[in-house]
């Protein structure tokens, strides 16, 4: 452990984790800006509300499909440059779309950095990280996706609250909030793009990437960097075993159906469905319906909201504390556990017409065992479990099931709650998160410690 570069490998994974810190604000802005760009552009159908807001989601799934083939072809650092740049544009022209139809086009390319950005960052992170240290490394994605979302909801709440209660949607639309305000809040994300763009090009290649692409010098010198001359011809030995001759072919589809790439590629796709199904989304998407439901007024509305999201990072910090010291299997079942206990007991609180506190307790509860196993584990489990040669394309395949996942939750939950009430809602997702523990139990190996090279040849 001694031996090992911590400040260089520290830095190189933070900055591939600015990924997830865009990718948290920019898709969590959106629910502060809503109530004024809808007066601005004057929105009047629930078909175009709804187009608006969810538009972003055909951009994440276009842009988690086309990561696998470009950051195969062309490299993970090219990628992190690429979402870093595409960040900074459609922030600003986002922004200042001068009519609706440039809003959601722009938002669309929004989306496509964040599907470019929740493949490629914690990939780069796994592959440049030493063993002992990987959960916690690509866990640090995922607390900067938690503080984007957090910065979101702070300027949402300080923006939002400056609107006079009883304010009607002429008065809203008219106000600095609804000509400008809404505006800078996606063009606020400009500056930390810039600093990632700028980053991205200071860090190396994946070592990794850079074997499968016959680099092995380069890949050599990027390895003793982190860990040592010993340590680099080590790695770069075994990591030539795994990849084999065919350093330069192209990777195709059909070998996601071997037999051990096969396995790994169910325990990701379903792992990826199971974040987004136990229902935490709907939790951060639909805060402000679940807690006027729950009898709260608007400011008290905004503040859960922002509470919400420091409970959030609060317990992502738990995480990466115990990634590794009790391994993904053990927070993987207690967050799906924990996640289904809440969710049933919210339920029982919206069956027995509870309000207030209690419901607000339990929703916390929720948020903080997703946020110490189902949130960071997931993006863990699937940055490793994958073969060296086939990780690209089969990331790119987990997390566009991660992103259809988030599509149907969002989509259904207005359906569901409608037909079979609130309790019942939040019982369908607790039924949801049981099933999940049982996988978990069953089919999902432990790869705590382990080199990514030990990890495919566990898995055959």
């Amino acid at each position: 452990m001694e031996h090992y570069n911590v400040r260089y490998v520290w830095l190189i994974s933070l900055v591939a984790a600015l990924g997830g810190l865009l990718f948290g604000y920019d898709f969590v802005v959106i629910g502060g800006a809503k109530p004024f760009y809808e007066k601005y552009f004057q929105l009047n159908t629930g078909q175009m509300v709804g187009w608006a807001n969810s538009c972003a989601l055909l951009g994440c799934l276009l842009g988690s499909l086309l990561a696998g083939g470009l950051s195969d072809q062309f490299g993970r650092k090219m990628l992190l440059i690429l979402s870093a740049f595409l960040f900074a544009v459609t922030s600003v022209l986002t922004g200042w779309a001068p009519a609706f139809l440039w809003f959601v086009v722009w938002r669309m390319m929004g989306g496509v950095a964040i599907g470019l950005a929740s493949n490629v960052s914690p990939t780069y992170i796994a592959e440049v990280s030493p063993a002992p240290w990987r959960g916690r490394l690509v866990s640090l994605n995922q607390l900067t996706i938690v503080v984007g979302i957090l910065a979101a909801q702070v300027v949402n709440w300080l923006i939002a609250r400056k609107v006079p209660e009883g304010a009607t949607a002429e008065m809203i639309r008219l106000s600095w909030n609804g000509q400008y305000g809404w505006r800078w809040m996606f063009t606020a994300v400009a500056v930390p793009s810039v600093v990632f763009f700028v980053s991205a090009w200071l860090v190396p290649e994946s070592p990794r990437w850079l074997v499968k692409n016959g680099k092995h010098d380069l890949a050599r010198r990027v390895l003793a960097r982190i860990g040592g001359e010993p340590y680099g011809s080590q790695a770069l030995a075994e990591i030539q075993t795994t990849i084999g001759a065919e350093t330069h072919a192209r990777v195709r589809w059909s070998e996601l159906l071997a037999p051990g790439v096969k396995r790994a590629l169910t325990v990701g796709v379903v792992m990826a469905v199971l974040q987004q199904w136990s229902g935490i989304n709907v939790i951060l998407n639909y805060a402000e319906e679940i807690y006027r439901g729950a009898g709260y007024g608007v400011s008290d509305i905004l503040f859960n909201i922002v509470l919400t999201g420091a409970i959030n990072l609060a317990f992502t910090f738990v995480a990466l504390g115990l990634v590794d010291r009790f391994g993904r299997r053990v927070l993987m079942l207690i967050g799906c556990a924990g996640v289904g206990v809440s969710h049933g007991l919210v339920g029982l609180a919206y069956h027995f017409s509870l309000k207030g506190l209690p419901v607000l307790i339990l929703t916390l509860c929720t948020l903080g065992c997703f946020a110490m196993s189902l949130g960071p584990v997931t993006w863990v489990l699937i940055s490793e479990i994958f073969p060296n040669r086939v990780r690209g394309l089969a990331v790119s395949v987990s997390v566009s099931a991660l992103w259809i996942a988030c599509f149907v939750l969002t989509f259904t939950f207005p359906l569901l709650n409608s037909a079979l009430g609130s309790a019942g809602t939040f019982w369908v997702y607790a039924g949801i998160c049981f099933g999940g523990f049982l996988f978990v139990l069953f089919r999902v190996p432990e790869t705590k410690g382990k080199t990514l090279e030990q990890i495919e040849r566990d898995l055959g």
